[in-house]
């Protein structure tokens, strides 16, 4: 038994049927979660070093590398049971979608310093930190994570099974048991 499915078996019923349901959506939110603190230390480490002046091209820098780890772990994890398209035509797809959400993440943050000039208007590091991560990690990322859950299920990974035939989780020993029941 895997580790999620011994997770899963501590989740009360209801809520358990809906993780279910909703398995991709799971999947891709802790890819999500964990290829933002990987962007997360990328860009701190440009942003306030090397990139001081130029933290856009910090998050653009922080951006396509979590991507690249994004596609790896959505590929192989999240949407293993999708596809149906050769690799290369997939890969492409990803890349150009998660592009396009780099630069809906970016956004936020373009708009604050090149049209508002916030960060002009700061001397303390705190609340360029603080600025910066409001207008990245929870803004843009809000936005783009909608964008590319949408976009990857509809274009990059589109349904290659039939529902209800593989949920990507093994089944639990009750799923087992009602199967046994059915096939009798």
């Amino acid at each position: 038994m895997s580790f999620v499915d011994q997770a899963l078996n501590h989740v009360p019923t209801p809520l358990r049927d809906v993780v279910l349901r909703h398995h991709e959506l799971v999947k891709f939110a802790i890819v999500g979660g964990t290829t933002m603190v990987f962007d997360l230390a990328i860009f701190y480490a440009l942003s306030l070093t090397v990139l001081e002046q130029k933290p856009v091209i910090a998050k653009i820098i922080s951006g396509v590398m979590a991507t690249i780890l994004s596609y790896v772990l959505n590929r192989e994890w999240s949407f293993k049971n999708r596809g149906g398209r050769e690799r290369h035509h997939e890969a492409i797809l990803f890349f150009v979608i998660s592009l396009i959400g780099v630069g809906i993440a970016a956004a936020p943050l373009w708009i604050a310093n090149n049209v508002f000039a916030i960060r002009a208007d700061q001397a303390s590091v705190t609340t360029v930190v603080i600025i910066d991560f409001v207008l990245n990690y929870i803004i843009g990322n809000l936005l783009q994570m909608a964008f590319r859950f949408w976009a990857l299920r509809r274009f990059a990974f589109p349904e290659e099974t039939t529902p209800g035939e593989d949920s990507g989780f093994d089944p639990t020993p009750d799923e087992l048991a009602q199967q046994g029941r059915a096939a009798s």
